[in-house]
């Protein structure tokens, strides 16, 4: 006789499925879908511990469509999808049986060493889209080529939860566990991994954990019990329920959703075979308002996160996990066994932040060149690559926001000087100062204006502005060392050589801890042209490994006697 085998979801047996859902307070489950003809009454679950409902359905085959049929205490009826479905019709449908039949064709994928990654953050649906339709996975493996020959290592996915509707950034999540269908459902992210993998891009998955939807959630009063008019047994029902995005923070001390929070993190990593972790905004899981003054902390966030990620560091070699928490604290990043969050790295707003004010500035007196200093040497937890510095971000672009370009020249960006120059000197900041580099998708060929979800970027910019694209191209390459000249852009130590706070320019030497290849940037922070201009910390016989100098990238720089010509927002790169 068959019995329940204490898995949530939909489990394949020798003949049919296992299914079994999560109801505490229901008084009666059915199960309903295509193999049953959507009965509402002939297949009944049976009760099991600690509120379980299952049964078994022999005849239901991969790619039917289902639903739980809830029966609440007062009577009503109540149709649910399943909280756990991998792939449903779209995010207002029904949940599909989904066997994880996909052959892997990359099997022996390990990312770069962290010191060597260099994030691109894409989003799926505007990445690839090359029509009116919405971007799919298969579109955005269309252009893996180029983010390989870019040099780019690791791509971070935006959000792809079954979200509402076809277009979102991905931060309403109304199926946690589900794969968004527009994009190509789970067999497409599983085929985007995978040519990515066997491009040697590793993939970093976005995942929103401080809420859920608050569109098409099924989630919401799941089993119809509720408080206070709240969302019932998957979020809290009190004033700890309250987030920027409805009353749908999940109850972080309940342990069913504890454990449900922690599958999901996992699923990612096994079954999709992600590489890393983002996770959204995470100020507002550890404390209610999320403005971290500490009297609203919400204690069994900041217990599950721990729990998240020492299952991931002991479960998985070269998997990271990345917070966007930007309260810039040491214990996001300590170690959990030593009382922190135990993530890898996280973003940084100090770096961020006094970086865009600087190249913001039409001002050069405004530019203080110790500010910038303090950026570059920022670190956290007495670990280099424990921030992500980056200039642009999905949230940096929007929200009232636009790309550097476009803040510098609104609407002249494909002509003006100024965004040419401090758009490469944004990326020499983020790609030569010690930390994971991070870009933002279309940054490489001077994509203009502000991101929204609705507006593919434009690729046909890779060839209009082909060598703006090799500048990135060529800085990208001396990050990851490509050519074996430049191992201490890798390394975990800066040591500021000059700064000059009159002219605006400031120097530093990048270098690993045996100081194998070092390497020397010099940046001309200011609009002024600077001739015969002596750079101190120089080393002997230098050799240029790249110049930006009057809006193009070279590798040849006269050096005599230490003195060299600047110009504006000139960059010079060397080696020893």
């Amino acid at each position: 006789m068959s019995s329940y085998n204490n898995n949530l979801g939909v489990t394949p047996l020798d003949k049919g499925y296992q299914f079994a859902v999560w109801a505490p307070n229901a008084t009666a489950v059915h199960l309903i879908g295509d193999f049953n003809q959507w009965d509402e009454s002939s297949m009944p679950m049976s009760s099991a511990d600690g509120g379980v409902w299952w049964c078994e359905c022999a005849d239901a085959e991969n790619g039917q469509g289902y639903k739980f049929l809830i029966t609440t205490a007062d009577e009503q009826k109540l149709s649910k999808n399943d909280p756990r479905a991998r792939n449903l019709t779209n995010s207002a449908g029904h949940s599909l049986i989904f066997a994880d039949d996909y052959t892997w064709e990359t099997t022996d994928f390990t990312p770069a060493p962290l010191h060597e990654q260099v994030i691109y953050e894409l989003h799926i649906g505007t990445f690839g889209k090359t029509e009116d339709s919405v971007g799919t996975f298969d579109s955005a493996i269309s252009r893996l080529d180029d983010l390989a020959e870019l040099g780019i290592n690791t791509v971070e996915l935006m959000p792809v939860n079954e979200f509402a509707g076809d277009l979102s950034w991905g931060y309403n999540p109304a199926h946690p566990f589900a794969v968004e269908q527009a994009y190509g459902g789970p067999q497409g992210l599983k085929r985007f991994v995978d040519a990515a993998h066997a491009r040697g891009i590793a993939v970093i998955m976005d995942v929103v954990y401080n809420h859920f939807g608050p569109d098409d959630l099924d989630l919401w009063q799941f089993d119809g019990w509720q408080e206070n008019d709240k969302g019932g047994i998957y979020f809290y029902n009190d004033e700890r329920s309250d987030t920027p995005w409805g009353d749908t923070r999940p109850d972080y001390g309940r342990q069913e959703v504890r454990t449900y929070l922690t599958d999901n993190a996992m699923m990612w990593l096994s079954e999709y075979r992600v590489d890393g972790l983002r996770m959204d905004m995470v100020p507002f899981m550890r404390s209610v308002s999320g403005a971290d003054d500490g009297s609203d902390n919400i204690d069994d966030a900041y217990s599950l996160i721990q729990q998240i990620n020492q299952a991931i560091a002991q479960n998985y070699d070269n998997k990271i996990t990345v917070a966007e928490d930007l309260h810039q604290h040491h214990f996001i990043t300590d170690y959990a066994d030593d009382g922190g969050c135990g993530y890898t790295s996280q973003w940084d707003a100090a770096f961020v932040h006094p970086v865009r004010n600087l190249l913001l500035s039409s001002n050069d007196e405004h530019v203080q060149v110790q500010t910038l200093v303090e950026a570059i040497t920022h670190q956290y937890s007495q670990r280099p690559y424990a921030r992500v510095i980056y200039t642009e971000s999905h949230d940096e672009v929007a929200n009232g926001q636009a790309r550097i370009v476009e803040e510098v020249a609104p609407g002249e960006v494909d002509t003006d000087y100024f965004a040419r120059n401090k758009g490469i000197l944004a990326g020499a900041l983020v790609l030569t100062s010690c930390g994971l580099p991070m870009l933002f998708q279309g940054q490489e060929f001077k994509q203009p204006g502000y991101f929204t979800d609705g507006d593919d970027i434009d690729w046909g910019r890779r060839e209009q502005f082909g060598e703006y694209l090799q500048a990135y191209r060529e800085l990208i390459h001396l990050r990851t060392n490509n050519q074996g000249d430049s191992a201490g852009l890798t390394g975990g130590f800066t040591d500021i050589v000059h700064t000059d706070n009159d002219n605006k320019v400031i120097g530093y030497r990048r270098f690993n801890e045996v100081n194998d290849k070092p390497v020397w940037v010099y940046l001309n922070l200011s609009g002024q042209h600077l001739s015969e201009y002596v750079l101190n910390g120089l080393p002997d016989s230098p050799r240029c490994l790249f110049a930006w100098q009057e809006g193009l990238a070279t590798q040849e720089m006269k050096v005599n006697n230490n003195a060299v010509t600047l110009a504006p927002f000139g960059i010079a790169i060397f080696a020893g």
